[in-house]
């Protein structure tokens, strides 16, 4: 199937809009454009596709609401603007997806958020119980706390991390711009537009250039290297002009519009191969033949087919899933600490709030976070 194909089919879609986009350049929220978006949004939540909206424009809603015409150096003053510009990016968003009788929820996330596995697992599991609650998730980096971030992060490479958290099957960035360029057409007129790469090839980096506007910290480089994170994950990415008429649903369509980026790899291979690559072992689960049974079938692992809990390790950390015999089968990341794990295993997790006064998730390890071994289909 080509990425289009893909992208018409995807069922569930990160959307990043750009600061540029969302404040008309720094002037004031664009309230036409996003209640645009909100629209759209609603049309493919109502053919039962699924979509997060990235959005930046906090800072530069704040420097609007401040009256500071140059976004600020100082850290401290970065935050400030955040905190102010938060208030009126939510509101907005609120009322624009109200209209349509949509609910929305505010995520701010920070880099460290993904990178810990604990809150990583924490992270996915509010916003895949939003998607199926039928809530627009609503997510932007939180400036207010981040330091680096601030300095050196954008939410294109949010985009990409989010678009990996929820297991999206693409990842859309709207911009000002209409795709990515063999180079800068501001300064070369002879430029063209690239309709179709690979994403992660070195020669996209080159055609990048930096930060367009003063008001948005990436540029389209930044978009280029978040394609390149996406793909790791197997979603395919656009990059396309946000002005462009109906062009998330057009999109989601399948229609060429700005420049695909595509990823080589399928999202679940993806997944298995991360999971497979970045985990250093805290526990070992003991399993019953059952349990060993469904992990090779590709099914979750429960507490009921736990027969005991080695070792010392928090709720997100990686563990080893053996047989009776010790035969290693999966691998994956536990939704509960050994010190709850001991107490729920062997029990069927219907018992599991009885038994710890509350649940976080009825499986030990989901299926999604989880790798076996012992067959490749799974």
């Amino acid at each position: 199937m080509s990425a289009q194909g893909c992208l018409a089919s995807a069922r569930r879609l990160v959307v990043k809009v750009g600061s540029a986009l969302v404040t008309k350049n720094g002037n004031r929220l664009d309230h036409a454009a996003i209640s645009d978006w909100a629209r759209q949004i609603s049309a493919l939540r109502r053919a039962g596709r699924e979509v997060v909206l990235v959005s930046s424009g906090a800072i530069a809603c704040g420097m609007r609401r401040l009256e500071w015409p140059n976004r600020p150096q100082a850290v401290h003053e970065l935050q400030a603007a955040a905190a102010v510009g938060q208030m009126g990016l939510v509101q907005a968003y609120e009322g624009a997806f109200s209209v349509h009788r949509l609910h929305t929820a505010q995520i701010l996330l920070t880099h460290e958020d993904l990178a810990d596995r604990k809150r990583y697992l924490n992270a996915r599991s509010t916003l895949v119980t939003l998607l199926e609650l039928g809530v627009v998730p609503i997510i932007n980096e939180n400036d207010t706390v981040v330091t680096d971030e601030i300095k050196f992060g954008d939410n294109d490479t949010l985009g990409a991390l989010v678009a990996h958290l929820v297991d999206a099957d693409a990842l859309i960035i709207l911009t000002d711009q209409e795709g990515l360029f063999t180079a800068d057409p501001r300064h070369h007129p002879e430029a063209t537009l690239v309709r179709k790469a690979v994403a992660g090839d070195p020669k996209l980096e080159k055609m990048a250039g930096g930060a367009g506007t003063s008001i948005g910290k990436g540029g389209m480089l930044t978009k280029v290297l978040a394609a390149k994170r996406a793909a790791i994950s197997g979603a395919h990415t656009v990059i396309a002009n946000g002005h462009e008429p109906d062009v998330i649903v057009r999109l989601a369509q399948g229609q060429s519009l700005g420049t695909l980026l595509e990823a080589q790899t399928q999202p679940l291979a993806a997944r298995k191969q991360w999971l497979a690559d970045h985990l250093q072992l805290a526990g070992r689960l003991v399993l019953d033949d059952g349990a060993v049974g469904a992990l090779q079938k590709g099914k979750s692992l429960l507490p009921i087919g736990v027969l005991a809990v080695e070792g010392e390790f928090e709720r997100g950390a990686a563990v080893s899933c053996v047989s009776q015999e010790g035969r290693e089968v999966a691998r994956g990341l536990a939704n509960y600490g050994s010190g709850e794990a001991r107490l729920i295993a062997r029990k069927p997790s219907n018992k599991i709030e009885e038994i710890l006064g509350y649940i976080d998730e009825p499986e030990m390890i989901h299926r999604d976070n989880l790798i076996c071994l012992e067959n490749a289909s799974a």
